[in-house]
């Protein structure tokens, strides 16, 4: 078949599923965070843990419970990892090393997934499926729980800044949305062949005749969760590319589904919750004129072979699966760089030097097309305000967002969260590429200029902006087992994450204390093609007057060599 025919039936068939479920989930969703019913699990669980459902959250008690929860989290995870060695199902394997375990924990806690690790020699079934599954869930569910917190502080009028209850918010994304899906996700994927075994390999005879061991894990349980959370971690080294995790074309469209489908329908929750389907409609074609655009150049990128080998080969094929194609697999890389998923079906370490640029940009603009799950919607909702501050001082009035006055606090809540990522990826980068003994860093072995060091350059550029937006994907030619490596990347996964979080439910409980100003002549209205003009415009301008430089002594200069 044509490669472009291929291309446009794979985008097709997934923007009319994305259309299809739409509505329903989106609408869905909605009910899941307003509706007063608990059901009897919900119940349960709120009576086991002491919580009282019907307690209302300020923003502070909101954080405060979710950092707790968080830092619970990567202890127990931490732990799980060291004593995995005398616990069930180790397969033999040793506990891991406490760096290892420290930047997974965190890691993991964070959504990010970052993977310093081959799972296959040392993690054990137990710690996948107690510990890093079990994170995989919930660390989704605290994103989602804060993109509702913050559409709430959009929505209530005049209160004392209540939020919601952040483990009413946990438990029903959990078990009303995130466990559904995925069990229906997981089923599509065992009737494409992916595996779910206890076991930790099988032995198997080569072609040469050679006896080998072939890994075996619980692996489509985990892939369904990892994907719909935009998640990212493989239980496989290999992620989405190993044939038992990702063995056929229709696979790896079911897997870039899941992917996508909670963070494009929770536009529709949000305009549901804020009773305008313009407003949602609005922040959906930011999102798409974003994804689509990058889309197309990465594919065009990755179509154009240049240099004698490529041409020869009549494609940029190197480090790309030959079951799926670059059509398939441009749109896995854009689709995951841009959702805070992180899963590969390709080493992006080996696209075209245009391709992986526009990798490490769609990950620098704060992945918010469509973003991850709650992360990606509370980003660009924080961009829409910033859009209107820009808006109001064009024209000289007190800048509005629904109704909610934008003053200082709000703006300076909205600057902070927006910054925390530059900071951590330049000023991470910068010191890793100072630091001339840093390990892993090929660009050290080459001169300065050179196609090594540019390069090279390019993958620290990529490791920290993937930490800093907790992504966890990688440029796999740098080597991050070295102490500086795990403990700087793991600094900026815990920063990148909480921070703008505890910046976006300042800014929540400050928008949910306002009144509602009456819509006037002036108003400048958040809807439409103007606003989607000027928010996308917003989004491109942060993303150049901060990157581009970096970008410049990476992947830009490396391309035109």
């Amino acid at each position: 078949m044509n490669p472009a025919v291929a291309a446009g039936l794979q985008i097709g068939f997934v923007l009319i599923v994305l259309a299809i479920a739409y509505v329903p989930l989106g609408d869905y969703m909605a009910r899941v965070f307003t509706v007063i019913k608990h059901s009897f699990a919900e119940r349960l669980i709120y009576r086991v843990g002491r919580v009282s459902p019907e307690t209302e959250q300020t923003w502070v008690g909101y954080t405060l419970s979710l950092l707790g929860f968080s830092f619970v989290s990567v202890l127990f995870l931490y732990v799980l990892q060291r004593a995995q060695g005398v616990l069930p199902l180790s397969g033999d394997l040793d506990g891991v090393s406490p760096a290892v375990a420290f930047n997974t924990a965190t890691s993991f806690v964070t959504n990010t997934n970052w993977q310093s690790y081959v799972p296959e020699s040392t993690m054990s079934n137990l710690t996948q499926m107690v510990g890093l599954a079990v994170q995989n869930f919930v660390s989704a569910g605290v994103g989602l729980a804060v993109a509702i917190a913050f559409i709430r502080g959009i929505v209530r009028v005049s209160t004392s800044g209540e939020l919601g209850n952040f483990w009413v918010d946990l438990v029903r994304g959990n078990l009303r949305i995130l466990l559904p899906l995925s069990f229906l996700v997981a089923l599509i994927l065992l009737s494409q062949g992916v595996i779910q075994s206890v076991h930790t390999h099988f032995d198997a005879t080569a072609l040469d005749g050679a006896s080998q061991h072939v890994a075996l894990a619980p692996v489509a349980s985990q892939e369904a969760i990892k994907e719909l959370g935009t998640n990212g971690g493989g239980i496989l080294g290999a992620n989405s590319a190993h044939p038992f995790e990702n063995p056929t074309p229709l696979s790896n469209i079911v897997e870039i589904l899941a992917i996508l489908i909670i963070p494009v329908s929770l536009t529709r929750t949000y305009s549901t919750m804020v009773g305008d389907q313009r407003q949602g409609i609005t922040i959906l074609s930011v999102m798409v004129f974003l994804w689509a655009g990058l889309l197309a150049f990465v594919t065009w990128a990755e179509s154009s072979p240049r240099g004698i080998a490529a041409q020869a080969a009549g494609a940029m094929m190197e480090g790309k699966e030959v079951r799926f194609g670059i059509p398939a697999t441009t749109l896995f890389a854009v689709s995951t760089t841009g959702t805070s998923t992180g899963a590969v079906n390709a080493a992006h370490d080996s696209f075209s030097a245009a391709g992986g640029g526009a990798l490490i940009l769609n990950m620098l603009f704060g992945e918010i097309a469509p973003g991850g799950v709650g992360t990606g919607m509370y980003g660009i909702l924080i961009l829409a305000i910033i859009a209107v501050f820009v808006g109001g001082l064009l024209v000289g009035r007190t800048p509005e967002f629904l109704g909610k006055k934008i003053g200082r606090r709000e703006m300076t809540m909205a600057a902070l969260s927006v910054l925390v990522m530059p900071a951590l990826v330049l000023i991470g980068s910068g010191i890793a590429i100072a630091l001339s003994t840093t390990p892993g860093y090929q660009g050290n072995s080459g001169d300065p200029g050179s196609p090594q060091s540019i390069h090279g350059f390019s993958e620290v550029l990529y490791a920290y902006a993937s930490a800093a937006n907790n992504n966890g994907s990688a440029f796999g030619g740098l080597t991050v087992t070295s102490h500086w490596f795990q403990a700087s990347l793991g600094v900026a996964m815990v920063l990148g994450r909480f921070l703008p979080i505890i910046f976006t439910l300042a800014l929540a409980g400050s928008l949910a204390a306002q009144k509602r100003t009456p819509v006037s002549a002036g108003t400048l209205h958040t809807h439409g093609p103007m606003f989607a003009g000027l928010h996308a415009g917003t989004v491109l301008l942060v993303a150049a007057l901060t990157f581009f430089p970096a970008l410049a002594l990476g992947p830009i200069a490396e391309a035109v060599l």
